[in-house]
């Protein structure tokens, strides 16, 4: 892997402030005319071309188009049949026939709780056995919380009934509980265990082999030791060995998220890494994998006590540039595409990217990425053929790989803003003829830079308002809007780099993101790809350059009087492509600000105000007429309003900050809600226990009303180091933002207020029945 590009430009405010003469002409710009609010104009200067990588050589598409499940988590073989069974979170576990045209799957058990994995006995076909491990209250800690059970199952299409349960084994819950089951080429079941913790290890158990957090085990389940429903078996590393579970095959683990055999008997596995890194590892027999002391290869908590052994160092490493929840996959055997032969095929849940490894003799000598998907990879299988299916968890279907097709000729990627079509002149920075500016009612926090927004729509194409609800479905209420092919929303940061002289604003960076419809996919999911781009300003303020795909940093010094010796220094990170995927999520509906919610507001256009959502429909932006009048529509309150209401406030900062991952399938690993369109008590926050670590709080719970000091919410967002939340995109903490928080939850044991949305005329919808 090539280490993530870092580089520092320390700014010299002497040079800055004789170069910049106002903060209009720094970040508003000239503008040769007012925007035209009476007849739309028509942007017809895009120039964004390809990708400024080379392509990929391999793209998806659905293995079986007619088959969908709800959250799938884990999938394999049932030997001896046709089929593959398939465990949903909701512990739903269906099989089905291993054929592309088939339209239905089968329920094999429902076992009631959220289950993670699902593991069929080799010699199924004769003793109808599978194993199932299942979490007993998800977001607690128990010390019996996470259990492997197995369950018998009878006939074609099988079935199990649920009274069939044996339970194996049970070890305590947490932050991560692993739940990775297989059965290895001698026959005794592997099974994965998280280090029960959520944020740094907190219980101390990563080096720790006296219990079974952090481990991968290997048990025999066709045999029993005394007091047991297994056996342990004689050869396994610490059996026997004073304050050590005999069931240990390898130790130092934080989240083995998926694991497998080869052909070779080898396993592999990926381990979702914390701070900055994510790790593919073959294991060995007894082998410390180094958490918490190391991450990957490098020190993490240095003084810890260390485990037995030697660390094993990782055989690949990717940066949290690149991935941010690495998902363990298969070694691909198929013949049908032999590039592909005897590569470890693996990919990221968070940022869709799919990529593969050719190991031999000891070292990886071929490490590519295969494809950018808008994929949740949080599973892999395979078939019988070696052929390796991607399990999206937010879509619900199975996907294979197939070569990418042939790329059309087009122009260079421009290397530079001004080359894109979006400017007509980027020293003034005047935007081109036909660009929409637009604003928001709850900007994100960016460590204090101000923005400013276009969108770039081709031709006369048009929007659709509230028209995308996928994945969630139409009952939930916050929707998103759909684009057409070749948008570009264009974004422009800049920073004081005096605090309190507008007249020292710099331009930092311009990002865009370009909304590209792939051929051969339809409108509900696969055709929304967005790709972002940065574009780095000079120090002559006159144009800016392409980023690195790596992404890059760069060091600021800014004068502030409050600051010891009154300036202090600020690192600014320019994301990397694939960090864009962290926010812009399908389940946020990729597109964050442009929404109804934040849309609908009043914006200065060239000396005018007018409603934004009336503006688009008077100029024909919108496909369709408004539902109702904007004064009627959802939107977001202005956080930054003192006069507005604190709890609206306060949930629409928490909305605008926290909601694109914070939701169903969002990517945040507390299972709690943040957008504002639902009453608190639908979040799953007020008076919950937090699940990724206590930081010393005194019985904290995510949202406690009437009491800051114990809201875990409140705490992160005031870190500056390990937990900090958000979690990207910021490093420098929002006293404003915080404080609005603080006197919201002091406020907030008002019950009444726990039943209030916070959104401004709310989208309320009705559950559908069940059909």
């Amino acid at each position: 892997m090539t280490p993530k590009h870092s580089f520092c430009l320390v700014l010299s405010l002497l040079v800055l402030a004789g170069v910049a003469s106002s903060a209009d002409k720094v970040l508003a710009g000239k503008r040769e005319s007012p925007f035209n609010l009476e007849r739309r104009e028509l942007w017809t200067s895009n120039n964004i071309h390809g990708t400024p990588e080379p392509p990929d050589p391999f793209t998806t598409q659905d293995a079986f188009p007619k088959l969908k499940f709800f959250e799938p988590l884990s999938a394999g073989l049932v030997p001896g049949t046709k089929r593959m069974g398939i465990a949903t979170r909701p512990g739903k576990i269906y099989t089905f026939e291993l054929r592309p045209d088939v339209d239905s799957s089968e329920l094999l058990v429902d076992v009631g709780k959220t289950t993670y994995g699902v593991v069929f006995h080799p010699r199924f076909a004769e003793n109808g056995y599978f194993y199932v491990m299942y979490i007993l209250e998800p977001g607690k800690t128990e010390e019996k919380g996470s259990r492997v059970s197995r369950f018998k199952a009878t006939g074609n299409p099988p079935v199990a009934d649920p009274k069939s349960e044996t339970i194996i084994l049970e070890w305590p819950s947490g932050g991560h509980n692993g739940g990775c089951l297989r059965f290895g080429p001698d026959g005794y079941l592997y099974l994965a265990t998280g280090d029960g913790s959520g944020i740094a290890d907190w219980n101390i158990t990563g080096q720790d082999i006296s219990d079974l957090l952090g481990s991968i085990l290997r048990i025999d389940v066709d045999h029993a030791d005394p007091g047991k429903q297994y056996a342990i078996p004689k050869d396994n590393p610490f059996i026997g060995q004073e304050n050590a579970r005999g069931e240990i095959w390898s130790f130092g683990h934080r989240q083995v998220w998926k694991f497998s055999f080869d052909g070779r008997k080898r396993l592999w596995a990926g381990e979702v890494g914390q701070d900055l890194w994510e790790m593919v590892y073959l294991i060995k027999r007894g082998g410390n994998y180094g958490w918490s002391v190391m991450e990957g290869k490098h020190s993490f908590r240095p003084e810890r006590k260390k485990g037995p052994g030697e660390f094993v160092p990782p055989i690949v490493e990717h940066p949290h540039s690149d991935f941010r929840s690495i998902t363990g996959g298969y070694v691909w055997t198929s013949p049908r595409l032999p590039a592909l032969k005897n590569n470890y095929i693996y990919g990221d849940y968070d940022t869709g990217r799919l990529w593969s490894l050719l190991y031999e003799e000891g070292e990886v000598v071929v490490s590519r990425q295969l494809a950018d998907t808008q994929i949740r990879i949080v599973e892999f299988a395979q078939d019988n053929a070696g052929e390796v299916y991607l399990v999206d968890f937010a879509g619900g279907g199975l996907h294979k790989i197939v070569p990418a097709p042939p790329q059309v000729a087009t122009k260079p990627f421009p290397k530079k803003l001004s080359e894109t079509g979006l400017f007509a002149s980027t020293k003034d920075n005047t935007p081109a003829k036909g660009l929409i500016p637009y604003s928001v009612n709850a900007p994100l926090w960016s460590d204090g830079a101000e923005k400013e927004r276009f969108i770039a729509l081709p031709g006369d194409s048009q929007i659709e308002l509230d028209d995308v609800v996928y994945p969630h479905g139409p009952t939930y209420p916050d929707l998103g809007w759909r684009f057409p092919d070749g948008t570009v929303l264009v974004k422009t940061f800049a920073m004081e780099m005096e605090k309190g002289k507008p007249e020292s604003t710099r331009r930092l960076e311009t990002r865009i993101l370009q909304y590209r419809k792939m051929p051969g996919n339809d409108d509900e999911y696969g055709a929304q790809y967005w790709f972002g781009y940065t574009y780095l300003w000079n120090d002559d303020q006159t144009d800016a350059e392409l980023a690195p795909a790596e992404g890059a940093d760069r060091k600021l010094t800014i004068l502030d009087p409050k600051a010891p010796g009154g300036k202090r220094e600020q690192t600014w990170h320019f994301p990397s492509r694939a960090e864009c995927t962290l926010c812009h999520t399908m389940a946020a509906k990729y597109v964050l600000g442009i929404t109804t919610l934040q849309m609908n507001k009043d914006h200065e256009y060239g000396g005018t105000r007018a409603n934004q959502l009336a503006t688009f429909e008077k100029l024909g932006i919108f496909k369709d007429k408004l539902p109702k009048p904007s004064a009627e529509l959802p939107r977001l309150a202005d956080y930054h309003d003192p006069k507005q209401d604190l709890h609206l406030r306060a949930r629409s900062y928490l909305h605008a900050n926290c909601a694109h991952c914070h939701r169903m399938w969002g990517g945040g690993n507390a299972e709690f809600e943040l957008h504002a369109t639902i009453p608190l008590t639908d979040t799953k926050a007020v008076d919950t226990r937090p699940g990724q670590g206590l930081f010393n709080l005194k019985d904290p719970r995510i949202i406690t009303p009437g009491d800051p000091a114990r809201s875990m919410i409140l705490h992160r967002m005031e870190l500056t180091t390990l937990g900090r939340m958000p979690h990207v995109a910021s490093k420098v903490v929002d006293e404003e933002g915080v404080k609005i928080v603080r006197e919201w939850l002091t406020k907030l044991k008002d019950e009444d207020l726990l039943k209030k949305p916070g959104a401004i005329n709310p989208r309320v919808v009705v559950e559908e029945k069940a059909k």
